[in-house]
């Protein structure tokens, strides 16, 4: 299949035997570095953390078995603006199912939403209302994971979200509702742009809305000022990968492509302690067997020397459900969108929620397309 292909393909992982073996034996050849006794996580992924980590992940993670856990969804390839896009499509049984795309973030990929498919493509046996249901679309972002890197610069949320657009219609969805995390929540904000004819609605987990600096933090309620310290907390503390990744990312590409401990420990600034282990391996693994670890940080490179293009007012319906993380934006501020639905702020710790808590999530979708459904009628039944 030539790069200018529309053409949709079958894909199935299948990942050589001598790149797993490879990666124990650097595994087993790693250096570790020295903890201060009594040191915190303030300086940094602790080397213990990661030791042990990079331990069960020698000796007791199994990658066939992530493997398989994702072979069992139907996976796709096809091209797109000379890119490569991977994605898993999992149509559901039930009539008139709503098409969803779903994009993830960095350090993420599409393991984020693997354990909420079946909630939201087969209702009845998640214990939901099968009135309401969705065909779900989840493409890896072009330049991670098994979309493979990027060749060529200028992959930014823009273009990822026109790419999203193309690939919607190349499914034959005549509409869709679209959702994401991170860098996939700016994605979907984007198809707004992109596709607001076609685009039914979009739920994120981030907003990022907050006052002026001419504004007094002072005179705002106490839950506004918590949103704004918590900000300024990861400006001044946890912030170094977003610079230094929006501002050369090749640079620090060149040990995390060549050290496994080295990625686990950068990316686990963002998969901490609180996820699973082996949700956190699966997806450094994803990052790691795909070569991607370069063109998976350029995205920051590429948002912060993209500008984004300004169209005025957003009528496409928003749906935002924050948890409890450093990005909790205020819903005074986002004026730009004039169709919020509903903007949920739960007292659940985590940047996966999809994974993390997936039955909060799945209700917090499907109550807002529940919504879109009952105010858009038959706009909501596709075509594909």
């Amino acid at each position: 299949m030539t790069r200018a292909s529309d053409e949709i393909q079958p894909f199935r992982i299948d990942i050589p035997q001598q790149d797993l073996d490879d990666l124990q034996e650097r595994l087993a050849r790693a250096r570790w570095i020295t903890d201060v006794p009594g040191m915190s996580w303030d300086y940094g992924i602790p080397g213990g953390y990661v030791r042990d980590l990079a331990q069960y992940w020698q000796t007791g993670y199994d990658w066939r078995a992530a493997e398989a856990q994702l072979n069992a969804f139907a996976q796709f390839i096809t091209y797109i603006d000379g890119q490569r896009v991977h994605f898993l499509h999992v149509r559901s049984a039930e009539p008139d199912a709503i098409p969803l795309i779903l994009s993830h973030g960095w350090p993420g990929t599409v393991l984020e939403y693997t354990g909420i498919i079946t909630a939201l493509t087969d209702p009845r046996a998640a214990g939901y209302d099968p009135a309401l249901a969705f065909d779900v679309v989840i493409p890896s972002l072009p330049g991670f994971g098994f979309s493979g890197p990027t060749h060529e610069a200028g992959w930014d949320c823009q273009r990822i979200a026109r790419a999203w657009a193309v690939l919607m219609h190349r499914l034959g969805y005549e509409s869709y509702g679209a959702a994401g995390n991170d860098w996939g929540g700016v994605v979907t904000q984007l198809l707004s742009k992109a596709d607001p004819h076609r685009l039914l609605g979009m739920h994120v987990t981030q907003l990022l809305a907050f006052p002026g600096d001419a504004e007094d933090p002072s005179a705002m309620p106490p839950h506004e000022q918590a949103a704004l310290a918590d900000l300024a907390t990861w400006q001044e503390t946890k912030a170094g990968y977003y610079n230094l990744q929006s501002q050369q990312p090749h640079t620090l590409a060149h040990a995390l492509a060549d050290s496994p401990v080295g990625l686990l420990g950068w990316l686990s600034q963002i998969l901490g302690p609180e996820l699973d282990r082996d949700f956190v391996l699966s997806n450094v693994m994803v990052h790691w067997l795909t070569g991607t670890v370069s063109s998976a940080l350029r995205l920051y490179y590429e948002a912060a020397h993209n500008e984004l293009t300004d169209d005025g007012p957003v009528d496409v319906p928003l749906a935002v459900a924050q948890f409890q993380e450093l990005f909790r934006g205020f819903r005074r501020c986002a004026g730009e969108f004039r169709a919020i639905y509903s903007w949920h702020t739960y007292d659940l710790p985590g940047h996966y929620a999809a994974h993390q808590y997936p039955e909060v999530f799945v209700a917090d979708i499907r109550q807002f397309f529940a919504a879109i459904r009952a105010t858009a009628g038959s706009r909501c039944s596709p075509t594909s």
